[in-house]
C-alpha cells in the first residue's frame, strides 16, 4: 500500500505519485507537495511566517 507524505514546507499532505523528493549530500531527504513550496524554501523563507502553512497559519481563538 503506498504511503502518503507529508511536506516538508507547508505541512500538507502529498499523495503517492506527486510532489519532489530531494536527497541531500548527506543523505537526507526533503519532500515538496508543489513547485510554490520548492521555491519558498529556496528563498530560505521561513513556514512559520507564511500564512497559508500549517506552522504559520492562524492561533486558535486568533481572528
Amino acid at each position: 500500500m503506498p504511503q502518503t507524505r507529508e511536506c516538508d514546507f507547508c505541512g500538507s499532505d502529498i499523495e503517492p505519485g506527486t510532489g519532489t523528493m530531494f536527497v541531500r549530500t548527506d543523505g537526507s531527504t526533503v519532500h515538496f507537495c508543489s513547485a510554490k513550496c520548492e521555491k519558498n524554501a529556496d528563498l530560505g523563507r521561513e513556514p512559520r511566517d507564511l500564512e497559508w502553512t500549517e506552522e504559520g497559519g492562524a492561533e486558535e481563538g486568533e481572528q
